[in-house]
């Protein structure tokens, strides 16, 4: 009894530990959320590989915005030098072994950027459809990247993250027929999971669907910058 009442104990101590890191997280997203007020903040997730950084760079390499990055990854700053050899700064937050980043880290990476100077910052956040979902950066939008890579199914094994995008995107469309991909599978599936998330398929590699999501974006900021207080609510729609 005394075993399984301690044990009782610890996994309310965990919980409760839990709880207190993320209210702590909140409290600094709030403060974030002030500091972004001025250009569009957007939180990318997604597993390891399914192209983040890439994305970045095309959509950055020749954009209308003012923009900046902020890359997580458990070790190396590789990410963050690719983005910023096409001239875009890129502050890289390297997280060991946490498996997400947190409003904290951004906050610190943040106060090394103009965000004066700003339209939009993306940050990249570490490779993982888990723990990130949790985790409030103080950012405007959410968007997940699924690559067809991966599969069709990554939106029923991983609901909890994609319910908290604002946008889903579609990447590597140019493999797809290489990989066997079925889209009319992906899309149903998303539209279970996420019937009233808009839906972009691109190709980083070849340029398709990067305009599309320059005129998401720039929708995004104007209505952000047009609202005094709060997140924004974009138009929704699902891509057919």
């Amino acid at each position: 009894m005394c075993q399984e009442e301690g044990c009782q104990t610890g996994r309310r101590e965990i919980l409760h530990l839990h709880q207190n890191v993320l209210e702590k997280n909140n409290q600094v997203a709030k403060k974030n959320k002030a500091l972004f007020r001025d250009l569009l903040t957007i939180n990318l997730m997604s597993s390891p590989g399914a192209g983040k950084t890439t994305l970045i760079q095309q959509l950055l390499r020749e954009s209308p915005f003012r923009a900046a990055a902020i890359v997580g990854d458990l070790a190396t700053d590789c990410d963050a030098q690719k983005i910023r050899q096409i001239g875009i700064p890129a502050i890289q937050i390297t997280t060991g072994n946490l498996c997400h980043l947190e409003a904290a880290s951004v906050a610190r990476a943040a106060a090394e950027l103009d965000l004066a100077a700003l339209d939009l910052l993306i940050i990249e956040n570490v490779g993982n459809l888990v723990c990130p979902a949790l985790y409030d950066l103080g950012e405007d939008l959410r968007i997940v990247l699924m690559s067809v890579t991966e599969g069709e199914d990554k939106p029923l094994k991983y609901p909890t993250l994609f319910k908290s995008a604002d946008a889903v995107v579609i990447s590597k469309i140019d493999l797809a027929a290489a990989v066997e991909f079925e889209r009319d599978r992906a899309i149903a599936y998303l539209t279970q999971v996420v019937p009233h998330t808009p839906v972009f398929e691109v190709s980083a590699r070849t340029g398709e669907g990067i305009a599309a999501l320059h005129t998401y974006l720039g929708q995004s900021l104007n209505q952000s910058l047009s609202q005094d207080t709060g997140v924004k609510q974009p138009a929704r729609s699902l891509s057919s």
